[in-house]
């Protein structure tokens, strides 16, 4: 407190300003609608009908943020992540809702499990040569 009785705000960072928690970006929620699964490599790209999502009342600046950045060059979860300084919880449950509303759409990663097998593939490159 103050000499005067007021209590006195405190910054820690003077250039900080004000401070926008993340659940506040997203309502609260920890997951979209759809319940997409979108791991951190997942990549999202801007759909091309998605001509202009500022005119979009629904869309939060942060939504229009990420169709923005996915527009020219595909960007994965954790790029948008960093590039945007959002939580990656925050960022996927935004992508989430872009996808719902068809602005973007998400190329997954092949799983592991799903990946040739490397021997298999050395066979094809000896059968190859062999021709």
């Amino acid at each position: 407190m103050s000499a005067d009785g007021q209590e006195r705000s405190h910054w820690f960072d003077d250039e900080a300003g004000p401070v926008v928690r993340p659940y506040a970006m997203t309502r609260g929620r920890t997951t979209s609608a759809a319940q997409h699964r979108l791991d951190l490599i997942a990549v999202v790209v801007t759909e091309p009908h998605a001509d202009d999502p500022e005119t979009d009342p629904t869309l939060s600046p942060e939504h229009v943020d990420i169709v923005e950045l996915c527009r020219d060059t595909p960007q994965t979860v954790v790029e948008l992540a960093a590039e945007l300084d959002l939580p990656v919880g925050v960022v996927r449950v935004l992508v989430g809702d872009l996808v719902d509303t068809e602005f973007v759409h998400v190329n997954r990663p092949v799983p592991p499990a799903e990946l040739p097998d490397e021997s298999i593939l050395r066979d094809v490159i000896n059968g190859l040569r062999a021709l």
